[in-house]
């Protein structure tokens, strides 16, 4: 079935009546996946050994299943293999964060970031097998170009990236959130209309056999969470 947008369609609610998973299935699937995501690290160092596509497909459909402002799901994941595009997202990527690293960032930002081990050389955009970049639709276009604007778009996207990074980790899968600033060219790299702005690149494949990632610690749970 072809989606349509709802904008003005009168409300219809449908039945929702799920099986409630008894109790102690219900503790046990949730300390599996506080165990199995608690391994989850960004990876920066990429091993161009090809993986199942069909994964990397299915982790999209799951991203696309977020919540959304007004239902309007104003995303696009554009999925990348071809390697002379990757290559060209990469030399533009370095470009950019070449001006960033050599002071567009603030000190105060470098600093930060210094802990990370993170410069301006973006190799894991050409060695992983798969970029998906994530791009927001900040109004939706008709076909006859008249627009309607989309609402709660940040919020939307951000929920929906948290969502495929989860279902990527699941899948035995590594990846990145890469956020080079300003990030236009990634629009003019991939062709997309003018009501889509470039939200993140997310490199996805396996680490490479030498692969180092920062020794960070995260947060307690005593330490994100106010009980009322």
């Amino acid at each position: 079935m072809t989606w349509s947008p709802t904008h003005g369609d009168q409300f219809e609610p449908v039945p929702y009546r799920p099986a409630r998973m008894p109790a102690d299935e219900t503790l046990a699937n949730a300390a599996a996946l506080r165990r199995r995501m608690d391994e989850r690290r960004s990876v920066r160092s990429f091993s161009p050994d090809p993986v199942p596509e069909q994964a990397v497909l299915d982790a999209i459909a799951v991203a696309s299943t977020a919540p959304s402002g007004a239902h309007q799901q104003p995303w696009t994941f554009v999925l990348v293999s071809d390697p002379a595009v990757r290559k060209q997202i990469r030399t533009a990527a370095e470009a950019e964060e070449t001006v960033s690293y050599d002071g567009r960032l603030g000190e105060e930002w470098l600093t930060a970031l210094r802990p990370l081990g993170t410069d301006a050389i973006k190799t894991h955009l050409t060695d992983a097998p798969f970029l998906i970049v994530v791009f927001q639709q900040r109004f939706y276009l008709e076909e006859d170009g008249t627009t309607r604007k989309h609402y709660y778009v940040d919020e939307s996207v951000g929920i929906a990236v948290g969502m495929l990074l989860t279902a990527l980790h699941v899948a035995g899968l590594s990846a990145l959130t890469h956020t080079p600033s300003p990030m236009r060219f990634l629009g003019e790299v991939l062709g997309r209309p003018r009501n889509e702005k470039a939200f993140a690149v997310i490199p996805v494949g396996y680490p490479a056999d030498d692969c180092m990632v920062p020794n960070l610690r995260r947060k307690s749970l005593d330490q994100v969470l106010v009980r009322v």
